[in-house]
């Protein structure tokens, strides 16, 4: 199989988890730019980068980048793409772009442009002058930094953030992508307690059950890249052959979730159920500021309410000052909380150990870890 790159894009700040698992599948030729982990492989990679990277936005397969300061320019670099190798005589395909300070500002000028290079290289190739485009999808995006233009087909279809087993949500809910980050970006492993008192629809707890289990986060969905003939059938089969038998059948966990919305906690069990982890969480409906533990060691990561609507900021003031007030009991305890709130050390009463800026959805927020010691091997 010939040498590609691809570009798994993700959220700002959430680079180094992305590289991270693009490493542990064993690639090692990687490059990492803000919103951008690249690495090269072959064409099994896109299967298997899409099946089981739990951080990434999506999988981008790179098709070339050049300057490109003229229309002509731009069009002339684009046809000289092996766009007949990816794209079949059938296939449907659409372009999307963006430019960011670069001379060719208008996007919708340089999509048209990028789509009529495309068709004239696929000319040549098929002996055509029409395309049905009935067949398998592809979207191409033009994406221009600082005139240098880069061209890439998506190979996921959706974003990975859609594993497939969420039939029901609450407010504001928490995307997959960022959760499974917040619980690799932490000290919790299988064999610890994790307990998440704002679970919402149970977005963290099953995807952390999802990484213990070993369970790869798109075997439940499907991905546009399944209908192209260049990969085949074949790869895709083998890959989510070698992904069901990686699950961890016998590993016991022990995540807690809990929330004071009754509502919330129901949904949350379909999730869980719906993502085959239903057997790995116990989840009951209690106030976040009444939780009582005795367990000596473990974990909590949680997505508290911000504060961000208009007469919720004393509300929110007061519920992380009755927080700190009950987390400061579990002092062997490992804390790590998701806020927007600036002020959240000063009203929780205790400096974090590490805070990192990261992005939930638009919302710039900064994940406070405030580590506990190391259980002893025999707890």
């Amino acid at each position: 199989m010939s040498k590609i790159e691809l570009i798994a894009t993700t959220t700002f700040g959430l680079e180094s988890v992305v590289k991270r698992e693009v490493q542990n599948l064993g690639y090692t030729d990687i490059k990492v730019e803000n919103g951008k982990v690249m690495f090269t492989a072959d064409e099994s990679a896109i299967p298997k980068a899409n099946l089981w990277i739990r951080s990434a936005d999506r999988i981008l397969l790179k098709m070339g980048e050049f300057k490109a300061l003229t229309f002509e320019e731009l069009f002339e670099k684009t046809k000289a793409l092996p766009w007949e190798e990816w794209i079949t005589e059938d296939g449907e395909f659409t372009v999307t772009g963006k430019s960011v300070k670069s001379k060719l500002f208008s996007v919708s000028d340089c999509q048209a442009i990028v789509k009529k290079a495309v068709v004239e290289k696929l000319k040549t190739k098929y002996k055509t002058e029409w395309f049905k485009e009935t067949g398998p999808k592809f979207t191409i995006q033009v994406s221009l930094l600082k005139d240098i233009a880069a061209l890439t087909i998506d190979t996921s279809g959706d974003g990975l953030h859609k594993r497939g087993y969420r039939v029901n949500q609450v407010e504001a809910p928490l995307k997959e992508t960022l959760a499974a980050a917040l619980i690799q970006l932490s000290y919790w492993n299988y064999d610890r307690i994790l307990l998440d008192p704002f679970c919402g629809s149970g977005t963290i707890p099953i995807e952390a059950a999802m990484i213990g289990k070993n369970i790869a986060p798109g075997l439940q969905r499907s991905f546009v890249s399944e209908q192209w003939p260049r990969i085949g059938k074949k790869l895709w089969k083998d890959a989510r052959v070698e992904a069901l038998k990686s699950i961890k059948q016998d590993v016991k966990l022990n995540i807690l979730a809990s929330d004071i919305n009754r509502k919330a906690i129901e949904i949350a069990k379909e999730n869980a159920f719906e993502a085959g982890v239903d057997d790995c969480i116990s989840f009951n409906v209690i106030n976040a500021t009444e939780i009582n533990i005795k367990d000596r060691y473990g974990v909590i990561i949680c997505n508290p309410p911000y504060g961000e609507r208009l007469g919720e900021e004393n509300e929110v003031n007061k519920l992380y000052r009755k927080l700190g007030k009950t987390f400061s009991k579990l002092d062997t305890w490992s804390i790590y909380v998701l806020t927007s709130n600036e002020k959240f050390e000063k009203l929780f009463g205790r400096k974090a150990d590490k805070k990192r800026k990261l992005y939930n959805g638009r919302i710039k927020v900064d994940y406070y870890q405030f580590y506990g010691p190391k259980p002893p091997k025999n707890e």
